[in-house]
């Protein structure tokens, strides 16, 4: 049985113990009170009334009122009749008082009604002398009864009161035992109890603390040495750099590309705080800045760490790795430390600057041809070159059509290589937002006409400037639009809010489209990323350029969208 079990039994037996007695002694005081109101109420107030009646009586020759006192106790006597014969002697009474009040002065009507008088007294006397008995009968039996329930609470109280100490002691006190055999080395002490209670559960998490204890003190040392060996081997063959802290930042191994990279012998490293290194190492303090004050938004890419080692720039990409254990015997994880893990991505690196050249180079080459084409196209469309007819028109229209989609796609690959080069020239300069909606409404004015959308504004009035560069925030705003018209049905419209909230200026284009999944809102800004199912146009680009555009000028982008429901693109600069 478990121990609340026996508590609750143990306490509840006495509260019900405790109850019955209280039941019986009231029920017993309750007995004897009716029986003492039986005397008071009904004889001694008798006696009362007899006693004003022979008063008055007595009174008779010299108080004219004496008559008018003995009818008030007899009409109270006649209504306070409880015993056998004192109905007569009353009514006889009355007889008696009503010849008195004929002839005042007889004697012998005195004498009878003294006697009638007497007799109501010894009726009442008797009675009371009999009531007396009951409540001492009732007083005796009460006694009795409260003397074997107080008897019976005793016992039990008493035999708990033996017992349930020793049932919960006991334990404790060979547990206590247990414990201090194994504080004396001893890690082959047991402790059993056959019950199911709660010493049970702890006599077997007791057991299997022993067990461990005895398995740690009998296992081989020689062995966890070869192991801590064979564990450092394979750290230091590792070609990424590696290094350990335990949860108060004190620094535990270091492989050997560690070290090369933060130029630090291994006694400078090991062994030391990883902050007291980080004062005399550049690198060291880059590595456990995260440690030391964490970053607010983790959801930002990192970017990549440029290490000058073994007389060349290497690029590494930090992963920092939390390392958490069960101890035996215990069920929450506990924290141990960190490992810091520098990933080489040199060779991917110099690969994404070929292909960044590469893309750079192409795009500029191709600009000046294309260009090219496209005056070409407008000298083609001059009546002065000659009339065309009206398949060479549609000729025409097509290829500036393409012409256009190539000078666009090779200005979007020109902007990507500056924004992966690094490379963004900014030209941040107070601008009005006006400024930058009117530049944006006349570059899509004619793609919009094309699909019959209304173009329709919310700005509000005496808005601040904004610190922006004009020429890349209207690219922004344009390429919106121009997502925006592209998805739009015919005959819909679009809405260009621009508003102040606090200090930043929010610039958003609101469309009538089919809208983004949800599944698909985080991945709209990346590089190449076309929402499947929609209509391939562009290289993807737009969007994850538009997004370096508005970071690079501290502000900040982003989309609101639900299916059925359209999509608002917006952006937020800071007030100039």
């Amino acid at each position: 049985m478990k121990i609340r079990t026996k508590l609750t039994l143990g306490v509840g037996l006495l509260f019900i113990l405790i109850t019955l007695l209280t039941y019986v002694g009231a029920k017993s005081i309750n007995a004897l009170k009716n029986d003492t109101e039986n005397i008071l109420v009904a004889n001694y107030n008798t006696l009362e009334y007899a006693r004003n009646m022979l008063m008055a009586l007595d009174d008779l020759s010299t108080d004219k009122g004496a008559i008018r006192k003995i009818e008030e106790n007899l009409a109270k006597q006649q209504a306070n009749i409880t015993e056998i014969g004192e109905k007569e002697a009353t009514e006889q009474l009355r007889k008696h008082l009503a010849q008195l009040k004929m002839n005042n002065f007889d004697n012998t009507i005195h004498l009878l009604i003294r006697k009638d008088i007497a007799e109501i007294m010894r009726l009442n006397m008797e009675a009371i002398q009999r009531k007396s008995d009951v409540a001492k009968q009732t007083a005796a039996s009460s006694t009795i009864w409260i003397a074997i329930t107080g008897t019976l609470c005793f016992v039990i109280a008493f035999t708990l009161l033996i017992n349930l100490p020793s049932n919960i002691a006991s334990p404790i006190k060979k547990l206590t035992e247990s414990i201090k055999q194994i504080a004396a080395n001893d890690y082959s002490q047991r402790v059993y109890f056959q019950d199911h209670s709660e010493y049970g559960e702890l006599a077997r998490s007791f057991n299997t603390m022993a067990e461990k204890l005895e398995e740690y003190n009998n296992s081989n040392l020689s062995q966890l040495l070869f192991e801590k060996k064979r564990i450092e081997t394979l750290i230091n063959n590792m070609h990424d750099p590696v290094i350990g802290l335990d949860e108060n930042k004190k620094i535990l191994f270091a492989n050997d590309e560690a070290l090369k990279v933060t130029g630090l012998k291994a006694e400078q490293l090991i062994g030391q705080q990883a902050q007291d290194v980080s004062v005399i190492n550049d690198l060291m303090r880059s590595l456990i800045k995260d440690l030391i004050v964490p970053e607010k938004n983790n959801s930002d890419k990192k970017q990549p760490i440029k290490i000058f080692a073994n007389s060349k720039e290497s690029y590494f990409e930090k992963e920092l790795i939390d390392i958490a254990i069960v101890p035996t015997g215990e069920k929450q994880k506990k924290h141990i430390g960190h490992v810091i893990v520098l990933k080489n991505i040199t060779p991917f690196k110099e690969l994404d600057f070929a292909k960044t050249n590469f893309i750079a180079t192409i795009s500029h080459e191709l600009k000046t041809p294309i260009s090219s084409i496209k005056m070409s196209t407008q000298l083609l469309e001059k009546q002065k070159t000659g009339t065309i007819n009206e398949e060479q028109k549609q000729l025409i229209d097509s290829i500036k059509d393409d012409s256009q989609r190539l000078l666009k796609i090779t200005s979007e690959l020109l902007n990507l290589s500056q924004v992966e080069t690094g490379n963004i020239q900014l030209n941040i300069q107070k601008s009005t937002p006006y400024q930058i909606l009117k530049y944006a409404q006349e570059a899509v004015k004619v793609q919009a006409e094309q699909k019959q959308i209304q173009l329709l504004t919310d700005v509000e009035e005496n808005l601040p400037d904004v610190k922006a560069d004009t020429e890349k925030t209207a690219w922004v705003l344009i390429n919106f639009l121009t997502n925006a018209i592209h998805y739009s049905p015919e005959l819909s419209k679009i809405t260009i809010s621009i508003k102040q909230e606090e200090q930043l200026v929010s610039f958003s284009v609101t469309d009538q489209g089919k809208g983004i999944e949800k599944r698909y809102k985080d991945k709209i800004f990346d590089k190449y990323f076309q929402v499947p199912g929609s209509i391939k146009s562009g290289t993807g680009l737009g969007l994850a350029i538009s997004k370096e555009f508005i970071e690079a000028q501290n502000g900040t982008i982003g989309v609101e969208s639900e299916i059925g429901m359209g999509s608002s693109f917006f952006f937020k600069l800071g007030v100039g």
